[in-house]
């Protein structure tokens, strides 16, 4: 049986229950682990879902940020440094990167705790995860406030990408089976993908 739920519906349901409906509504979510460092050297892991391709010439990506009404070191680090790093989760790590998004102290770095281990490129003085199977570097372009709901925006000129040269396939397409990385359905809920085929560019009048 069908259930509808309208606005009002959605406003008066238990805060948690409502928080999971909404998160999950996405669907499948690629788990990214967002690297980044305080001027005085101390790192920073944290888990995010909302990973936006912005465009690809320039190359850009985005992060959709939580408000920043409380203590955020992930914002903070990028506002400092102007840069940030986006890694894959590795599928067999989903449990540690998970456990990034537990509140540490500033000075506690969850690359530490959660048993990753920080990588340094020449080019960026934001850490990676040295585990990642796809590493991507960026540098700070434009922050975009939602005035909605006060979420922020963080777009990201990428600087340099970093991956194993046998998950990159013909045309620059990248083969995620080789690489095994892990999807995440609303907040704690973790999944692995399988390549159902892939399809030619649609073209009109063309099946």
């Amino acid at each position: 049986m069908e259930k509808i739920l309208r606005k009002n519906d959605i406003g008066s349901l238990e805060k948690q229950y409502r928080t999971n409906l909404i998160n999950g509504l996405h669907g499948f979510k690629s788990a990214m682990l967002i690297g980044t460092q305080n001027l005085e050297g101390l790192t920073n892991l944290a888990l995010f879902s909302q990973v936006i391709h912005i465009g690809a010439n320039p190359a850009m990506m985005g992060i959709l940020h939580r408000p920043v009404s409380v203590e955020k070191h992930t914002y903070e680090n990028i506002m400092a440094t102007h840069q940030f790093t986006i890694n894959h989760v590795p599928l067999e790590m989903y449990k540690q990167a998970h456990h990034t998004s537990a509140r540490y102290e500033r000075t506690e770095s969850e690359f530490e705790h959660a048993g990753f281990h920080p990588y340094y490129s020449s080019q960026l003085i934001a850490p990676y995860v040295a585990e990642s199977p796809i590493k991507i570097g960026l540098s700070l372009a434009e922050i975009i406030p939602v005035k909605s709901n006060n979420t922020l925006l963080i777009v990201g000129s990428i600087e340099e990408i970093i991956i194993d040269d046998s998950a990159l396939c013909e045309e620059g397409f990248i083969d995620l089976d080789q690489t095994k990385t892990a999807l995440v359905h609303g907040l704690e809920t973790y999944y692995k993908a399988e390549k159902i085929e892939r399809l030619a560019y649609a073209k009109p009048h063309k099946k």
